[in-house]
């Protein structure tokens, strides 16, 4: 789920420490200063999708370590991959996201979607202090760039 200041600005990654939108503009190679919009539309042209695994939930702040398990409920990707077949890799933007997509959503979706590949990114969030900027970004070209 977005943090409390991409909440507020109705965006993704709005925390300005948060790294997803630079590490994104340096691989696919667009102006960071450009609008969210703008932006948006850069990820369109790449064939990029951008979901939260939750369609809601309750929380206290912005840490995913404080989502309620009880308060999740699982945005609906079996009818969004109906809509987009062409969908053939999720990636995820930190290991809560995946534990939470595995935990919630993969038996919805297994059966109909096994040729789709799932692979796990280090997060981008500030929060996650554990792992230097130079290697999230390294695994991050990793994967996009294959």
């Amino acid at each position: 789920m977005p943090g409390i200041k991409s909440l507020q600005a109705n965006q993704y990654y709005a925390h300005p420490r948060n790294l997803f939108w630079p590490f994104i503009s340096e691989l696919l190679k667009f102006d960071l200063s450009l609008s969210y919009e703008e932006r948006i539309i850069k990820l369109k042209e790449n064939d990029i999708a951008l979901w939260d695994v939750l369609q809601h939930c309750h929380r206290q702040g912005s840490l995913d370590s404080d989502i309620r398990k009880d308060s999740m409920v699982p945005n609906d990707f079996a009818g969004f991959l109906k809509q987009h077949r062409s969908i053939r890799h999720i990636f995820f933007n930190g290991k809560k996201s995946e534990e939470v997509f595995r935990r919630n959503v993969m038996k919805t979706i297994q059966a109909d979607f096994p040729d789709i590949r799932y692979t796990g990114l280090p997060s981008t969030s500030p929060a996650n202090a554990s792992i230097k900027r130079e290697e999230k970004f390294r695994q991050w070209k990793q994967v996009l760039s294959s």
